[in-house]
């Protein structure tokens, strides 16, 4: 009887781990996502929508915290814009952003990319 007691525990205790890693997983994304946005508005202002801000497009990374967002709290995103010009009216950008959660210790990392373009 114990070591079915035994077993039993050992399933709980799996589970358990499986259920921290997913909810950890998700707030990574949802990090990763909440940092394409940040860019995406970075790089296409809605001021004016016909205006694309591609100076802030430069192949640097910066990074966001999002430490005062509950929810969030203990994530960052990490960010990457890279612009391709075709012809002299169209330019083409990829936005990349790895959200990544440490929560005591354990860390997570989730990685979204968006490809975008101008309007003409």
């Amino acid at each position: 009887m114990s070591l079915l007691g035994a077993a039993l525990i050992e399933i709980m205790e799996s589970n358990e781990d499986a259920y921290t890693y997913e909810v950890l997983g998700t707030r990574a994304y949802n990090a990763a996502q909440s940092g394409i946005q940040i860019e995406m508005q970075r790089v296409f202002p809605l001021i004016d929508a016909s205006n694309t801000n591609s100076s802030v497009c430069d192949s640097s990374s910066r990074n966001v915290s999002f430490t005062s967002i509950d929810g969030l709290n203990g994530c960052s995103a990490i960010l990457q814009c890279t612009s391709i010009s075709h012809e002299v009216t169209t330019s083409y950008y990829t936005i990349t952003s790895v959200g990544q959660c440490d929560i005591n210790g354990e860390v997570t990392s989730r990685t979204i990319e968006v490809q975008a373009k101008t309007i003409n």
